[in-house]
């Protein structure tokens, strides 16, 4: 039994070195007919198994450090607490004080730490307690870790991952409670991935940390303690890969992280109207899959993105852009934004309400671009 998780344009990648290349030949001539939607297929011969979001990231990183000496895990709180959202629980009692370490709070110090490491030949993880305290070290991340692979003519790669929460959660105010994924997408050398459930994020972050590139992977606090399913054993997604999560025809729906939560339900509660979205995950925003969405338009024919952060310079600015350029006759209605507040985040529960993206702002974005309301 091979205990993976099939995306159905990825076969080939997904088979990972452990597992009979014949085998993955095979079922890949099975699977030739399936289309290729993009989305995740999980077949009843794969054994699945029940777990938080908190404890894919722990399953990755470990198979991760089980696999390869190089990799180690810094950050605050990681090791001697189990971490600040428990994410690394047990990890320091496996493999011990020289791979799990505690750090100061320094953000800019052990940044610059784990990027000479990752010069040098080993491979970190930096943990941040939350991507507002990035800012701190944004100068390791953006004028060492992002360029030094082209400043160095390619004698450095920089293979280190920067993980940890992003965006929202609950009553943090404005200092705690930013959503930088497009602050980080612009930046070339990056990549960039949120994924929005638990197997995504399992997969998704063991691609990372094999990854030559340094890679910004940004979680949620409000989803640690999700449950979803992931595959027993070891599987790969890659990175820069969208998942069509729910098929349709009347409306495309994209959104990324956190958010692909308010997209499916309002899809959820636009299928009682008889209105067939298609959902979109993008899991990774730098780079992003811009064939997966305009080959969906084309479908279509409208399109909604839903994002929490500030409009202005958004990640839904550039993916409106590209489809408009690429697939312009095929709109029938200009496109739509569901976006966060142009404003600081407040604290008061009212106001944070008023703030987000929610379903029914969506449902009312999708009815604008296909002409039922104004």
């Amino acid at each position: 039994m091979v205990n993976q998780l099939i995306d159905s344009r990825n076969f080939g990648y997904l088979f990972n070195e452990f597992k009979l290349e014949i085998f993955g030949s095979l079922l890949n001539s099975i699977f030739a007919a399936v289309p290729a939607t993009g989305q995740n297929l999980k077949y009843n011969f794969l054994a699945m198994k029940e777990v938080q979001f908190r404890e894919a990231l722990r399953e990755a990183m470990s198979e991760e450090m089980r696999r390869d000496e190089r990799v180690f895990l810094m950050g605050e709180e990681v090791a001697q607490y189990n971490g600040a959202y428990k994410v690394s629980q047990g990890m320091l009692d496996e493999f011990g004080e020289r791979r799990v370490i505690d750090t100061p709070i320094s953000e800019l110090g052990f940044a610059g730490i784990g990027v000479g490491a990752a010069m040098n030949g080993l491979r970190p993880i930096i943990e941040f307690m939350t991507f507002n305290f990035s800012l701190v070290a944004i100068d390791q991340v953006i004028n060492s870790a992002a360029k030094m692979m082209s400043m160095s003519g390619g004698q450095y790669t920089v293979p280190i991952v920067f993980r940890g929460p992003t965006a929202s959660a609950g009553m943090l105010s404005s200092q705690h409670s930013q959503a930088f994924e497009n602050w980080y997408a612009n930046c070339p050398g990056l990549k960039v991935i949120v994924p929005s459930n638990p197997a995504d994020a399992k997969g998704l972050l063991k691609s990372a940390i094999r990854d030559n590139d340094p890679v910004i992977f940004m979680e949620s606090e409000q989803m640690y303690g999700e449950k979803g399913e992931i595959p027993e054993g070891e599987y790969l997604i890659p990175i820069g890969v969208a998942d069509i999560k729910k098929a349709g025809t009347d409306v495309t729906i994209v959104s990324f992280g956190k958010m692909m939560k308010i997209a499916l339900k309002a899809a959820e509660e636009l299928a009682q109207d008889n209105i067939s979205a298609e959902v979109i995950d993008l899991r990774s925003v730098r780079p992003i899959d811009y064939a997966t969405v305009i080959n969906s338009v084309k479908k279509t024919n409208r399109l909604v993105i839903v994002e929490e952060s500030w409009p202005l310079a958004s990640l839904a600015s550039e993916i409106g852009f590209k489809v408009q350029r690429e697939a312009f006759d095929y709109l029938d209605a200009p496109i739509k934004r569901v976006m966060g507040g142009d404003v600081p985040l407040p604290y008061a529960p009212t106001l944070i309400e008023a703030y987000l993206p929610n379903p029914e702002r969506v449902i009312k974005a999708v009815k604008e671009v296909m002409y039922l309301v104004k």
